[in-house]
């Protein structure tokens, strides 16, 4: 019987903003058991960038990372961010270690190829390193994950969050019974992008792929349930995606196979 693991991804205005961030680690600090926390942090980046005269360049939502701006993410992601989150832990209990894919070569990415778009340094994940994260969690360290990585060559990568979640805990998935939860602004996948309360409970691949026909399921919302499929079919037994403020409830929509 495997032990209960849960790898929470939080991203976007929760982790920037004084109150919804001590929420949010109030309520992760509450959660039983094994838990890893993986966290963005766009906007700060977007922020300092402007201030020190960089430009921030976006194609489908995603960021050109250039040698300039890599080193802006790097400073919000690995130090800012992730150390505020890890001091706030620590201030509730938790153990928590703050890590970039290239502490202990924890999480090795390629830099992605160029295609119709060049990214810059930006990292496709190649392989997270699951034996040496448990030991850490079984010691009773909980990670806190940026979303850096790195190509083993001295090189640092941004590499997008939703991705570094779900590759971690696709990877973790083959130790533990792992649930990962997609906290965003919204309570769950919505039947009307109007209707807050209009969440779908459940959805498994089959009523997806009829709700996007349907035009119900679209833009941003379709590549993260793919994540979520992705993740279930490597062997992750649940993912849920929710309301950051409700990451120890029952609400969201709960991903099946």
């Amino acid at each position: 019987m495997k032990e209960k693991l849960t790898v929470i991804k939080v991203g976007g205005k929760i982790v920037e903003e004084e109150a919804t961030l001590n929420q949010l680690l109030n309520d992760f600090a509450a959660i039983e058991g094994h838990k890893v926390l993986v966290h963005g942090g766009g906007r700060s980046a977007t922020r300092l960038a402007t201030q020190l005269g960089i430009e921030s360049q976006m194609v489908n939502g995603r960021r050109i990372t250039d040698a300039e701006t890599l080193k802006v993410v790097t400073m919000v992601y690995g130090g800012l961010v992730n150390k505020n989150m890890v001091a706030g832990l620590q201030a509730r209990g938790v153990n928590a270690l703050g890590l970039t894919g290239a502490d202990m070569n924890v999480i090795r990415s390629v830099k992605r190829p160029v295609k119709e778009v060049d990214y810059g340094f930006v990292g496709d994940v190649d392989k997270v390193d699951a034996s040496l994260l448990s030991d850490l969690i079984k010691k009773g360290v909980v990670p806190v994950m940026a979303p850096l990585t790195h190509d083993g060559e001295g090189h640092l990568l941004n590499t997008n969050a939703d991705t570094i979640a779900g590759e971690t805990a696709k990877a973790l998935a083959e130790l533990f019974d792992v649930t990962l939860v997609f906290c965003f602004e919204k309570k769950g996948v919505l039947r009307d992008e109007h209707d807050d309360d209009s969440v779908i409970d459940t959805i498994n691949r089959t009523e997806f792929e009829q709700y996007v026909a349907d035009g119900v399921i679209q833009g941003g919302m379709i590549p993260k349930l793919e994540n979520s499929f992705e993740a279930i079919r490597a062997g992750v037994s649940e993912v849920v995606i929710t309301l950051a403020s409700a990451i120890n409830g029952n609400g969201g929509t709960r991903i099946k196979k």
